[in-house]
């Protein structure tokens, strides 16, 4: 069964496990001194907190599933979708193991599919979600996630 996965970036861990803790009404499954977890199931989401975003606020946006058969559906659903799909591959982020690939919807929201293979001792270096999101911006030259002031007027 597929999850919803919402990754907030924020400034405070601390402060926002309290908070999000309080608005779940669960503590979260993982937690680090800079990122945090809930794997909640009502509603069905896996919902992630970091110090490791571009800035705070929405970060990405994603859909998280169990086994290989259920990604290559859901890898289907992304070549219907249209736009330009970064496979990222197998990694290491978050403190797990994953396969991924990213895509951006129409308003430039970054949406990561992954099924998540097992737990790694750190958050990972990040290179391959960067690797994945500086193609994926120099592939939409226009509306990328982090707009320059100049470049914004186009959208």
């Amino acid at each position: 069964m597929k999850r919803l996965h919402v990754h907030v970036s924020v400034a405070d861990i601390s402060k926002s496990v309290g908070f999000y803790s309080a608005l779940f009404a669960a503590k979260p499954s993982v937690v680090k001194p800079d990122y945090a977890k809930w794997m909640l199931e009502d509603p069905r989401v896996n919902f992630a907190i970091s110090t490791r975003g571009r800035e705070p606020g929405l970060d990405h946006l994603g859909i998280q599933v169990e086994n290989t058969e259920e990604l290559h559906e859901v890898y289907a659903r992304l070549r219907d979708a249209g736009g330009e799909i970064i496979e990222q591959g197998e990694t290491a982020c978050c403190y797990a193991k994953s396969e991924k690939s990213w895509i951006d919807d129409p308003a430039g929201i970054a949406w990561e599919t992954f099924h998540t293979t097992g737990e790694n001792t750190t958050y990972g270096d990040g290179s391959g979600e960067n690797r994945a999101r500086v193609a994926h911006e120099k592939a939409s030259a226009c509306c990328a996630p982090k707009p320059d002031a100049k470049s914004s007027a186009c959208c």
